[in-house]
This record gives structure tokens, sequence and C-alpha cells, in this order.
């Protein structure tokens, strides 16, 4: 399998996630590379400032967490580590391009702060950056042994299907029930239909590939809000959206994704739309 990239700036946030991606890479036989960055400016080190001595307590932490956690990896999988310098996001991209990654798994700090190092405020924008699919995960979710239940919101844009291929790899692999949940922000049956009609694609592919699903529909003026309520009541445990790269067509879904992921006290996964895309 293709590796899986953390990124590390030893706070709990990103420990924390070190600990999640390790649940995920025994499951799914993946090697993890750890990614520290020594930033371009100083005054957004993790340290004081960025010269050797920096560098070295940096390294000796890293060897710490590969002897500490490299017992709890099955046999086969490997822990290791890159020391990089520059922008926390691209270097976290390029390192995940370099590798052909998987996944990224990054700490998200949440609606309530974060800590003083950089993974919390970066979070969103390792998202938004890496073309792999990244998975955010707050300090205080308690980790599963397995991924039962993957919520799925569908919006009215056909980029919404692009996450679907990524929630049947995990699903076979986790043997996940999904919920796909059909979203809307209003009551007009028209424009509801075309929300509906982007379901059903979506619903056909998980039922070629016997994924055991529910399907369900949402109308509130809040999804954001409306799709967290609903992930509590089905007690799930990733959620899974679609995030933009560059210049945003809907501006309204852009907001969205970025408070799902800084507000989700459960994990999400966020795909970024690629082109020439079918869902076969």
């Amino acid at each position: 399998m293709q590796p899986i990239i953390v990124a590390i700036d030893f706070s709990n946030t990103s420990i924390h996630a070190l600990e999640y991606a390790i649940s995920m890479a025994n499951k799914m036989k993946s090697d993890i590379h750890l990614v520290w960055v020594d930033k371009v400016h100083p005054q957004e080190s993790v340290y004081p400032d960025t010269s050797n001595d920096s560098r070295n307590e940096a390294k000796k932490r890293l060897e710490e967490l590969i002897a500490h956690y490299s017992p709890t990896l099955v046999r086969g999988i490997s822990l290791d580590y890159k020391m990089k310098r520059g922008r926390i996001y691209r270097e976290v991209d390029n390192m995940a391009r370099l590798m052909e990654a998987e996944l990224i798994v990054t700490g998200a700090h949440g609606i309530s702060g974060y800590e003083e190092f950089w993974i919390g405020s970066n979070a969103y924008r390792i998202v938004t950056n890496a073309i792999n699919p990244v998975i955010t995960v707050r300090h205080d979710f308690t980790i599963r042994k397995r991924i039962a239940r993957i919520l799925v919101p569908m919006d009215g844009s056909m980029e919404t299907l692009q996450k679907i291929p990524f929630v049947v790899k995990l699903a076979l692999l986790f043997k996940s029930e999904v919920h796909l949940v059909t979203t809307h922000n209003t009551h007009l049956k028209s424009i509801q239909r075309i929300t509906e009609k982007i379901s059903q694609k979506a619903i056909a592919h998980l039922q070629k590939h016997q994924i055991t699903m529910i399907e369900d529909s949402i109308v509130a003026n809040d999804l954001t809000k409306a799709v967290l309520t609903y992930a509590e009541k089905v007690d799930a445990d990733l959620i899974a959206i679609m995030t933009e790269q560059e210049a945003p067509a809907n501006i309204l879904l852009v907001a969205q994704a970025q408070q799902l992921i800084n507000q989700s006290p459960i994990p999400v996964l966020s795909i970024h739309p690629q082109e020439n895309f079918s869902l076969v």
C-alpha cells in the first residue's frame, strides 16, 4: 500500500494525529512518514529560532517518537521521518507527492483554540494545498479500533461524487457502514431534485461494491451544524467532504468545508476535485 504522511510538531494535537495514523496504517498496511518543518519565518517556528540547535533538538524528539511508536505497528510496517525547511503546508504536500502517499493525517485545533505550535493553525492550509486525501483529527477524539460508520454528505455539485471512490476503499477495508446523506439548504423541489439525482449516482456506485449503506436527507439553512448533529446522532467515525484548491466557484460550499473541519469533533476526510474525473 502507499504510505501515510503525518505532519508533526510535537504538540499533543500532532502526537494524537500520529496515533490515529497508526490505527489507519495497521489496517491499510501502509508505512508512515513523519514530516517536521523548520519554517522560513523564525517568529512562526516551533522553537525560538531556526538554528542548528533547534534542528538537533527536533531530530532527537523525532527519533524518540520512532522508538516509542514503532512497536505499536504490525509486522512489515515502518515508521520514519523527514526534516524539511519552508512553508509547512507546501512541504507536507511536496512530501506526499514525492512518496505517492495514500493519505495525509494532520491535527486540527477545533473551535476552542490551538496549541502554541503550528499544526492547529495550519490544518486547513494543509487540506486546501495538498492534492492527496487529508484526514484532520482533533486532539480530544477517542481513537477507535475501526471506522464503523462513515458519513458522506452530498451536495448539488458534480464534484461531490469524487469522494465516493476513496470512501468505497475505506468502507471495504474497515467493513464500514456508509451513511449517504443528501443535503439541501432550500425547500424548492426543483433544486432538491438536482442534488438527489447526483446522490443516485453515488448510491449506484456504493451498491455496485456491495457497501452497507443507509440513505437519508437533510434540509437546513445551516448545513454545517446539521451535518455535525447528524454525525453525532449516528455515532459516525468519519465525515467525508470535498474541498477546493483554487478560486472556488461556490464560496458557500468552501466556507462550509472550512467550518466543518474547524468545528467537527469527529475526524474529517477531505478530498480535492480532480479534472477528468469519472465515477466508474
